[in-house]
């Protein structure tokens, strides 16, 4: 008898089969949960995005360089059904900052949960004491986050989470010890970072830029000798005077001798003397009002709405999002078309009017019409014809020639407005991000996306007596009995 038609041959051959049978069924789940860990697909059908970090956040995130641990405290049987939600949120917040740096070889967020009173070891050995906080931890650097502070609140009621916003700055200020400092000046009337007031306060700003990582101080340059040597940039918001040549000079050398970053804003009909630091930089503020007849460019409030950006690092998330930017009496800013051709000199219209602006210069007195001849063709966002520019940018591409080519160049940023970024008009998310992005560019912070908060919705049903006991009904009574008529058809036209 062939060894083939043997009942051992017959019982190895059906062993075999089961085995690699094993063998594939086991290859297939470890080859698909290993793409799904390294190369899986995600989909967030949520409205507001939910589980989706900002480009932003991504942007920080693929920079980061030494890793961050990120604890989450809470007691896991509170019967609180506030705080049980709010645990589900934020943990799966700072799961999507683990997915998002997993396949990092440095530079990855890990996500540890801890309740104290179980883990009094854990919490002991990570110093953490407190309950219902986050903790982000790198080498000897901390950071803690109640997590009141992930959410919105009006009226006592959550409104929007903001938590991306909360844990992108605290994992930013413990990954980078050194926090860039953002001077304003102050001395001749300059809104100031510590006001308050709704029309001329910077207070709202400045918790902005904290939020951010930047350390926020104060300067005058008429007591002092020179910009601080750890000034990463300086702010110049709307001045009420004119500074003095000594001043002017100490930015001059700011930003040509220490490649420094200057933001400044010039609202119309005041003096500042700067126009000669301007000049340097290739741009012209000229003292002429921007007058917009359409109303479909003009607010309710009288304030202008910008709306036509660019392509440029601090304008890219408006173009993306469609947001508009809110300014109440704007002056003309514009590329120098006098100074000669300078090719280490990059100067660049960041925003303008609609096409059916117009400008006037001394519009208190005799009005004259003005147009500043700023050629904007070939720009995206801009009709090719010409419109009246309210901010540009300028940056010096190449060093001196007496440097290396390692030394960066110095930037500076102009807006013909500075009430956008007032307590009561920075609010407005374009006005935010427009005035955010412009900080963040002059610190070399690669930004495409800013985080806003998302809002968070609720459902509610209101059913009267008479709509619940139809709903009784038909749960109870209509729906079983069309499951019934419908078995009895089918079970009389098979018998049939």
């Amino acid at each position: 008898m062939a060894i083939r038609q043997t009942f051992a041959f017959a019982r190895w051959t059906r062993t075999l089969n089961l085995v690699l049978q094993a063998i594939l069924l086991l290859t297939l789940f470890g080859g698909l949960n290993y793409l799904a860990r390294h190369h899986g697909w995600r989909w967030d059908l949520t409205e507001h995005r939910r589980h989706t970090l900002s480009e932003e956040t991504l942007g920080y995130l693929r920079s980061l360089d030494q890793p961050v641990r990120l604890v989450i405290t809470s007691n896991l049987n509170t019967q609180d059904p506030d705080a049980a939600q709010a645990f589900r949120d934020i943990r799966g917040l700072l799961r999507e900052y683990a997915n998002a740096t997993a396949a990092k070889s440095e530079g990855r967020i890990t996500v540890d949960e801890i309740d104290i009173y179980r883990d009094q070891r854990r919490a002991e050995a990570l110093a953490i004491e407190e309950n219902n906080v986050v903790v982000a931890i790198c080498a000897d650097r901390r950071n803690v986050i109640p997590w009141s502070e992930f959410y919105e609140t009006r009226d006592r009621l959550a409104v929007a989470f903001r938590g991306e916003q909360v844990v992108t700055s605290a994992v930013l200020s413990v990954s980078n010890p050194k926090r860039p400092k953002v001077y304003f000046l102050a001395g001749h009337g300059e809104m100031r970072p510590s006001d308050v007031d709704a029309a001329r306060g910077l207070s709202v700003f400045a918790d902005e830029l904290r939020l951010r990582n930047l350390q926020v101080g104060s300067i005058d340059l008429s007591q002092e000798r020179e910009v601080p040597s750890d000034a990463d940039l300086v702010v110049i918001a709307a001045p009420q005077g004119p500074y003095k040549p000594a001043e002017v000079e100490h930015l001059r050398r700011y930003l040509s001798e220490r490649a420094g970053r200057v933001l400044i804003m010039l609202p119309p009909a005041t003096r500042h003397g700067l126009d000669n630091l301007l000049y340097d930089w290739g741009l012209v503020a000229d003292d002429v009002i921007v007058l917009e007849p359409d109303p479909q460019h003009v607010t309710e409030a009288n304030e202008l709405r910008i709306s036509a950006f660019a392509p440029h690092p601090v304008t890219q998330s408006l173009i993306d999002n469609q947001f508009a930017v809110f300014f109440g009496l704007t002056r003309v800013v514009r590329p120098d078309p006098g100074r000669p051709l300078d090719n280490a000199l990059r100067v660049e219209v960041l925003a303008a009017t609609s096409e059916t602006a117009w400008g006037e210069r001394d519009y208190r007195a005799t009005s004259v019409a003005f147009n500043p001849g700023v050629d904007l063709r070939g720009l995206a966002g801009f009709e090719p014809r010409n419109r009246l520019g309210v901010a540009v940018a300028s940056e010096r591409i190449t060093p001196p020639k007496d440097l290396p080519f390692s030394v960066r160049g110095g930037r500076l940023v102009l807006f013909g407005n500075a009430d956008f970024v007032a307590n009561a008009r920075v609010v407005s998310p374009g006005n935010l991000a427009i005035a955010l992005n412009a900080v963040e560019w002059c610190v070399d912070r690669d930004v495409q996306l800013n985080t806003l908060p998302r809002p968070i919705e609720r459902y509610q049903i209101n059913l009267s007596k008479a709509d619940l006991a139809k709903l009784r009904i038909s749960l109870l009574v209509v729906l079983p009995g069309l499951a019934a008529l419908f078995g009895v058809i089918v079970y009389w036209t098979r018998r049939s």
